[in-house]
């Protein structure tokens, strides 16, 4: 018991920092010193410049094995399109209204696996399963790409044959795309980053994270919260509850475990990624309603990963 307690501390230290700049960028919205062109324009820059580079840099330095652990990132990858699927038709039956269907299938979906995801995953087994855990990441996050493009672009236009070929080539000028196969491309092959261009890249990755928490959390509406309740905590209920349940169970169906079995909890339990928040306002989606899930959900996380972790330790299966 004293390693859950412990195991649960430590998961709060990692989230806290997240709770203080949400809590800022609540904070200076409501003492003006911001307005809402800033954040606007503040998006616009995480959505196009910093994340890509937090993305590039990342992926161009390691080293990726994806032979080793192919079974498993091919099963990775099925089981989140299996989920997406689901959600999205369970959310088109559910929640009415196509401006928000799209917002709440995204956060039911995309976890912060690169920053939280990571952290739990390192607390939890220490520093040899990051490598899995990192190809994991590289994984799935072209996949999840692809996935907001889809669900977020379905909530503004019907699938018409313009509007799939507006998909395409939205998929085609992602910057965040962009980055993910560049980084792939340099990490794959024998070129080199040029190291004003890496040391560039590198201060403008450390912006992506705070300035993207800053945005969301001076975007945070608790009023709206109220007024949104049902896909609000539909979507906080799908993410950290059914998505766990059904990655880490599926997995343990197929025969993973230790490790890996881990890997797919903890990235699935981790809160709503803070990039959605720019994905959605990047395509006209309910940024506060994106907000509000990404806040709710870094605040009870925590409490899914405590008992979702405690129950695979006394199982044994962890």
């Amino acid at each position: 018991m004293p390693y859950f307690f412990e195991s649960t501390i430590t998961s709060l230290s990692i989230v806290a920092p997240i709770f203080f700049i949400l809590f800022l960028g609540y904070t200076i919205k409501k003492l003006n010193w911001v307005n809402n062109g800033f954040v606007d324009s503040a998006a616009k820059i995480v959505f196009n410049i910093a994340l890509p580079s937090l993305l590039f840099v990342n992926i161009s330095k390691s080293d990726h094995d994806f032979s080793k652990y192919i079974d498993f990132l091919t099963f990775s990858i099925f089981s989140s399109i299996l989920f997406f699927c689901f959600s999205f038709l369970i959310i088109i039956k559910i929640i009415k209204g196509s401006s928000i269907q799209g917002v709440v299938t995204q956060a039911s979906f995309r976890s912060n696996t690169a920053i939280v995801g990571i952290a739990y995953i390192d607390n939890a087994f220490g520093n040899q399963t990051l490598a899995l855990a990192a190809l994991y990441v590289a994984a799935t996050a072209i996949l999840y790409n692809i996935q907001a493009i889809i669900c977020l672009s379905s909530g503004t236009s019907k699938f018409t044959l313009k509007s799939t070929k507006n998909l395409v080539l939205n998929l085609g000028k992602n910057p965040l795309i962009i980055a993910i196969l560049l980084g792939h491309l340099v990490s794959a092959s024998s070129l080199s980053t040029p190291s004003i261009l890496y040391d560039t890249l590198s201060y403008l990755s450390n912006l992506a994270l705070p300035l993207a928490l800053l945005c969301t959390g001076a975007s945070l509406n608790f009023r709206m919260m109220k007024k949104e309740k049902l896909p609000t905590w539909f979507a906080t209920i799908n993410k950290l509850i059914i998505a766990p349940i059904f990655f880490t169970f599926t997995g343990y169906l197929y025969g993973f475990e230790g490790s890996e079995l881990g890997i797919l909890f903890f990235m699935n339990a981790a809160p709503v990624a803070a990039s959605s928040y720019a994905m959605t306002k990047s395509y006209g989606g309910d940024a506060t309603l994106s907000a509000n899930i990404i806040g709710l959900t870094t605040l009870i996380s925590s409490i899914t990963v405590f008992t979702g972790s405690s129950i695979l330790k006394m199982a044994g299966l962890m």
